[in-house]
């Protein structure tokens, strides 16, 4: 199981408890595959109820989002099981991608094009979806359409996507960039 750990552990904007918070972390980070020697540290702004999320750094392997980001929308300022195992659960899906030797080659998250980022987004949202997790299909169809065009070529990408689990980073900017060459003038 990984080493999870979360900063600050308590909040006062938010009434997210952190020993389910630190549960749900260890089950994505062990569903993600992330090595379990590895530390994981999961950073939580309370003062923001906005749901910015990012991947910052991988030694240790650090992700930092807003408290919107886990909040249920029904129940302001209370967590959401499922928003929070989305959003760590697709977070570590990526992690473990960038420690393998095929994303050697994938830009930092600063310097991905917008349909290159989504399409990995994609590609982590359905590998999500099959350990059981809400993934939000039609969620990310939209998004993908959004960045890649709404043609059958982008459509045959993001099911390529979605439903593969051994993609490079060559693979996922091949099949952004097929959809892209679909899109109409």
């Amino acid at each position: 199981m990984a080493n999870v750990v979360l900063r600050p552990d308590r909040w006062a904007m938010v009434d997210y408890d952190p020993e389910r918070l630190l549960a749900i972390a260890a089950e994505m980070a062990d569903a993600a595959g992330l090595p379990a020697d590895r530390e994981v540290v999961v950073e939580l702004d309370d003062t923001s109820p906005l749901g910015r999320y990012s991947l910052d750094s991988m030694d240790p392997v650090v992700v930092s989002m807003e408290s919107g980001a886990f909040e249920d929308p029904k129940h302001p300022r209370q967590l959401s099981e499922s928003f929070t195992a989305g959003v760590l659960g697709r977070l570590f899906f990526r992690a473990a991608d960038r420690l393998s030797e095929g994303f050697a080659d994938a830009p930092e998250d600063a310097d991905l094009a917008p349909a290159a980022g989504i399409a990995w987004e994609v590609y982590a949202a359905g590998r999500l979806a099959r350990t059981g997790q809400q993934a939000q299909r039609q969620r990310w169809v939209y998004h993908f359409r959004n960045r890649h065009g709404f043609s059958d070529e982008a459509d045959a990408a993001f099911d390529r996507l979605w439903s593969a689990d051994d993609l490079t980073w060559a693979d996922i900017e091949s099949l952004s960039a097929q959809a892209l060459a679909g899109t109409p003038a």
